[in-house]
């Protein structure tokens, strides 16, 4: 089996005379979990729409699990083991939790009736929603929306999960919730790539850190050593210079 789960090799993507995606190349291992960071335009959202599918690549391609994925489809992609959240949670709103997971189960993992019924019932003890099985998603805290935009992802039975800013708008101690929910993840096997604004996030969740400016990378390593820098500190966090 090889190391990495997912290898993007000279990865362009424009939208008309706006590079978004320049030439981007890099591995995420199995079991891994990487946040993405970076200012505004970046090139953050267009990357994560590459690797799900939603847009094609100018130029690169994308190999998850040994299978080059370039031109699949999105449900081909889901079905293959590559699962997104979204950064507005979008249930659906007059279904219970426990129906929004078994759509996931069935119609993205494929899972027969009993085995998506067991699926889901897992996910939701793992990510702290079971007391809200029988709740109709529109009625939820936003808490709960992000927890369940993570399990309905799960219920996919994914590999690789993409997840998209899911600390915004959370307290701390809600932070570390969502944390635990995508540590535990991991701890099943499944690798994450992760776009975050949240540096609480950033610092504590992954184990490496990819870096973008400008559609490239600017540095991909430890968090610690990403939050050192001064270059990082300049284009991303805003610091000023003599």
């Amino acid at each position: 089996m090889i190391p990495y789960i997912l290898k993007i090799s000279n990865l362009t993507k424009s939208f008309g005379k706006i590079t978004a995606v320049r030439a981007l190349s890099f591995r995420l291992d199995r079991g891994e979990i990487m946040g993405i960071i970076g200012p505004n335009g970046a090139g953050k959202t267009t990357l994560f729409n590459l690797i799900s599918g939603e847009i094609k690549p100018d130029q690169g391609s994308l190999v998850f699990d040994g299978a080059d994925i370039t031109h699949a489809s999105t449900y081909e992609r889901c079905r293959a083991g590559i699962a997104s959240t979204c950064q507005i949670p979008r249930p659906f709103e007059n279904m219970t939790v426990f129906e929004n997971l078994l759509v996931g189960a069935v119609y993205g993992a494929g899972a027969d009736s009993r085995q998506a019924k067991e699926k889901c019932e897992e996910i939701l003890e793992n990510t702290g929603m079971l007391s809200k099985r029988n709740s109709l998603a529109g009625s939820l805290t936003l808490l709960d929306r992000k927890r369940l935009e993570l399990a309905k992802a799960l219920s996919t039975n994914p590999a690789l999960l993409l997840v998209d800013e899911v600390a915004g708008g959370l307290s701390e101690p809600e932070v570390e919730e969502v944390l635990s929910i995508i540590h535990s993840a991991r701890k099943e096997g499944v690798s994450v790539l992760w776009v975050e604004h949240i540096m609480m996030a950033m610092k504590k969740g992954p184990d490496r850190i990819l870096v973008m400016n400008y559609g490239e990378e600017l540095f991909c390593g430890k968090p610690e050593e990403a939050f050192r820098s001064e270059e990082i500190q300049r284009v991303y966090l805003g610091a000023e210079e003599d």
